[in-house]
């Protein structure tokens, strides 16, 4: 564990009584074990809070806030990434959940190629936890104007050498701040690298995926247009391009 460095793993969590106990137990079952886990709870109003008390007083490892306002996914990261003292920053949702080598074969792909962002491949498993045979691919690498139009980064696969970055804040936009920060980072000329092999389970939960999609669809442009202050034109051209690829993700 003294040759490991450590992994600061940020956890927004919003009523996430559900879900929580698996997301942890994954964490807690890691081969891997120099981690701290920083979980930022939005305000909750069901028993989320009571059962963050527990996970932690059972493993001094796990680390909770408890905001005082609800501000939304953004804000809560953000709380969580500013009392991080790891090498490496890793994201997992409170409904998601990692398989169990997740941190240890991704700390060392970073660590032999001295790669600064990477991410995974990812499954899907449906709200009940059943796999769904669905695989999320991730190209081997990303570099801006490739993420632009292919924002297939699964935020609970990625992992960020601070050390190599810098500090790292969301901006505070109610969705898609994930896709916001990724491509803020590279465009700064950072290339963001993918393991091929899912290690990480994302949980299909709420409204239809139809509405989810749009959804998504509305907030990628406004990321295009009103954060990347991209051009009509290649905004567009990048648009199209995020279609399609958004629909092959899913066939």
């Amino acid at each position: 564990m003294n040759n490991q460095p450590l992994v600061s793993i940020i956890t927004p969590a919003y009523n996430a009584e559900r879900y929580l106990t698996d997301t942890v137990h994954s964490v807690l079952a890691q081969t891997y074990s120099n981690w701290e886990l920083i979980i930022a709870d939005d305000c909750s109003t069901d028993g989320t809070r009571k059962l963050l008390g527990d996970l932690s007083e059972a493993d001094d490892r796990i680390h909770v806030i408890y905001l005082e306002q609800n501000g939304g996914a953004a804000i809560a990261r953000n709380a969580a990434i500013n009392q991080a003292k790891g090498r490496f920053i890793a994201f997992l949702d409170s409904d998601d959940k990692w398989k169990e080598t997740k941190l240890e074969q991704q700390v060392d792909f970073m660590l032999t190629n001295d790669y600064a962002f990477t991410f995974t491949a990812y499954d899907i498993i449906a709200e009940n936890g059943e796999p769904l045979e669905k695989t999320v691919t991730a190209p081997a690498r990303l570099t801006y104007d490739e993420a632009l139009k292919n924002t297939i980064i699964g935020c609970l696969t990625v992992m960020l050498d601070v050390e190599k970055i810098g500090h790292v804040e969301m901006p505070n936009i109610r969705t898609r701040q994930d896709l916001a920060t990724w491509l803020s980072i590279l465009k700064r000329g950072f290339t963001a690298y993918g393991m091929s092999e899912p290690l990480s389970e994302y949980r299909i939960v709420g409204n239809s995926i139809s509405s989810n999609k749009w959804k998504a669809a509305k907030k990628t442009w406004f990321v295009y247009r009103e954060i990347e202050q991209l051009h009509f034109v290649k905004a567009s051209w990048c648009f199209m391009h995020y279609a399609t690829n958004a629909v092959k993700k899913r066939l």
